[in-house]
Parts: C-alpha cells; sequence; structure tokens
C-alpha cells in the first residue's frame, strides 16, 4: 500500500505558521499571567473593612469571569488576524528569495552575463545575491575561457594536420617521386607528427594543472630544480646561454609531477624566449612561511601592459619568427595552472634590460 503523499507547505506558509503560533503563545502566556489573579478575587465587595494591600471586587464594571471569557475570545480571534500578518510579513521578507530563485532558474550557460542585483536594503538575502553574482562572473569568465581555449587548441591541432595531408597529397601526386623524395616526405611527416604530440602532451599538462592537485607529498624545490637543469643544460650550451643557479632547500608539499612540470615549463620558457649568450638565473629559498621559486632571465623587452596576457593559453610575444612558431603559447598557461591548483601565487616582471623574472611562492611545510 502506496504512504499518502506528505503535505508539504512553502516556506512563506512555514513562516506565517510560526508567527501565528507565536503571537497565540504569547497570548496565552499573558492570559494565564492575568488570569491566575484575577481568579482569586470575589465578584462581590467582602464584608468589613478588608485587610490592608487585599484587592477587592467592588462590584462595578466587568467580573473578573467575565474579563477572562473576553480575553479568551480575543485571543482566539487573534489567530486569523496573525495568519494574515505571518502571510504578509513573509512575503514581503521572501521577495528578495523569489528574485533569487527566479533569475537562477533563468541563467544558464548562454546568458551567464545576466545578474540577481538585488541592491537594498544590505540584509543576509542581499548578501547571499552578490555571493551568487560573484559566482555566475566567475562562471561567465570560466565558460567564455573554455570556449577560446577549444578554439585555439582546434586550430593550433588543425594547422600541423594540414600541412601533413598537404606534404603527403603533394608527394603521391608527383609521378617522378623517387627514393630520395619519399624518404624526405616521411622525414616531415615525422616533425609533424611530433609537432603533434608535444602539443598533444602541452594541452594534457595544462588540463591536468587546472584539475587540481589530488596528493600532497612533501618536496624540496631545490632537488626538482636540479633535476630539471641536468637535462637542459646541454640545450642551453648549444643555444650559448648561461645557466647559474643559487638553490638553498626550500621544502613545500605538492604533486611533485605537477610541481615540475611548472618548473620545467618556467625554465623552458626562459631558455626559449632568449638570444645567444644570454643568461638564466634560478633561484630558490625560504621566506618566513613561504618558499620561493626564481627564474630569471634575459632577453627581449616585454612591455609591461603584455605580461599577464602571455599566461593565458596559446598567447604568444612573437607568433612566428624566421617562418616558425616559437612553442606552443602554452607554457606559462601551465605554469599559471599548477601554481593556482597549489593555491601558490604567480608574479611576473619585465626586466628593464630585456627579458622576464618569473616569481612563484609556495606555502612552506614545517619543519618535523
Amino acid at each position: 500500500m502506496t504512504a499518502p503523499p506528505r503535505l508539504r507547505l512553502s516556506l512563506q506558509g512555514r513562516l506565517t505558521l510560526f508567527h501565528a503560533a507565536g503571537l497565540f503563545a504569547a497570548g496565552v502566556v499573558v492570559l494565564v499571567i492575568v488570569g491566575i489573579p484575577l481568579a482569586g478575587l470575589q465578584s462581590a465587595a467582602p464584608s468589613g473593612s478588608p485587610p490592608p494591600g487585599s484587592i477587592t471586587w467592588a462590584g462595578n464594571g466587568l467580573a473578573p469571569y467575565q474579563l477572562l471569557v473576553g480575553s479568551a475570545v480575543a485571543l482566539v480571534l487573534l489567530v486569523p488576524v496573525a495568519l494574515a500578518g505571518g502571510w504578509f510579513i513573509a512575503g514581503r521578507f521572501l521577495r528578495p528569495l523569489r528574485a533569487i530563485t527566479v533569475t537562477a532558474k533563468a541563467i544558464s550557460a548562454g546568458n551567464l552575463h545576466q545578474r540577481l542585483d538585488l541592491g537594498e536594503p544590505a540584509d543576509e538575502l542581499t548578501e547571499l545575491g552578490s555571493i551568487l553574482d560573484d559566482l555566475f562572473a566567475r562562471l561567465e569568465a570560466s565558460f567564455d575561457a573554455q570556449r577560446h581555449f577549444v578554439a585555439n587548441a582546434s586550430h593550433e591541432l588543425r594547422t600541423p594536420l594540414a600541412g601533413l595531408r598537404t606534404l603527403l597529397e603533394v608527394t603521391l601526386a608527383d609521378p617522378d617521386a623517387d627514393a630520395g623524395t619519399l624518404r624526405s616526405a616521411c622525414e616531415e611527416a615525422l616533425a609533424l607528427g611530433g609537432h603533434q604530440e608535444r602539443l598533444v602532451q602541452a594541452l594534457l599538462a595544462l588540463a591536468t594543472g587546472e584539475r587540481g592537485v589530488t596528493r600532497w607529498d612533501p618536496l624540496d624545490l631545490a632537488d626538482v630544480v636540479t633535476e630539471v637543469l641536468a637535462s637542459r643544460r646541454d640545450r642551453a650550451a648549444r643555444s650559448g646561454i648561461a645557466l647559474a643557479e643559487r638553490l638553498t632547500p626550500a621544502v613545500t608539499a605538492g604533486d611533485p609531477r605537477l610541481i615540475g612540470s611548472l618548473v620545467a615549463n618556467v625554465v623552458d620558457n626562459a631558455l626559449r624566449h632568449n638570444h645567444p649568450d644570454g643568461h638564466v638565473q634560478i633561484t630558490t629559498g625560504t621566506s618566513g612561511t613561504h618558499v620561493t621559486l626564481t627564474v630569471a632571465n634575459s632577453g627581449p623587452i616585454v612591455p609591461g601592459d603584455q605580461i599577464e596576457r602571455l599566461f593565458q593559453p596559446f598567447q604568444r610575444m612573437t607568433p612566428e619568427r624566421d617562418g616558425r612558431r616559437e612553442g606552443y603559447g602554452l607554457g606559462l598557461a601551465i605554469v599559471n595552472a599548477v601554481a593556482q591548483a597549489h593555491h601558490a601565487t604567480l608574479t611576473a616582471v619585465a626586466r628593464p634590460e630585456g627579458g622576464l623574472s618569473v616569481t612563484v611562492r609556495l606555502n612552506r611545510l614545517p619543519d618535523g
């Protein structure tokens, strides 16, 4: 046998009942407090002189019994008045909540620009509306960034695919193609495939950084930097770039793989956007309750108003140079995503003589 559905009252209905019940309970308490003394009164004046301080009934006006009955009737009549007043008052107080509900239902991924804008008076409900407006603004920015990222990723992936297809079509259409021509085409195809593979790896690193941290292990930034530099010294030497490090223990907690990706990408960015006979200075250390990683490099002049843009995906200072692209525009975006996932502070300053100085500040792991 199916249980009968439970009666569900709206919030306004429940507030109305609470209001009416409170008034009725207060009336009963007042009636009891006043009625107990009245119940002991005489309905007629007593003979003789009343004792000092006693209360007597002179027989004029309403008798105590009539007064009690009248008060009880007034208390009963108070119930519908309290219900009506409670319904009106609850409706007035819940009007901002109804506006929040209606607007929140209307907002979707297509119109995240809409806001509640409850205005005055400033109370808990308008504070909730302000918090939701901030949430909608962050969601709108996130959706816009996602659309921008997907569009750029599609473009970046389509370009090498189109180049690979064109290369193969031209080679196959050449009736005089010999083994040397085919070998050259295969080498170019492998190069384009390697480009795509590295791009996909960079996209996966960015997605992993944006996903957040799932493990927090103790690690020393100095050890991470030492490992990263060991695999990049030959590259720096071939480019004529001097690597200099001042590494002191900087123990923090985080995902070792993500922290390694952060260090590798900020160092790679310093090497890539440099010039021959340039330098890269890497420093780790401890400052109060934080540990810091600073990578400063020589290189071209970076306009100060362009620094923030460089930490967004697929943003480059020079999209092409000598007919080739300088990286994928994802290195600093990965650094930014990993820093945010670890609740770290990331700052970048354009050096007057050229190049950037990037500093990452993470929480220090307490000793012991």
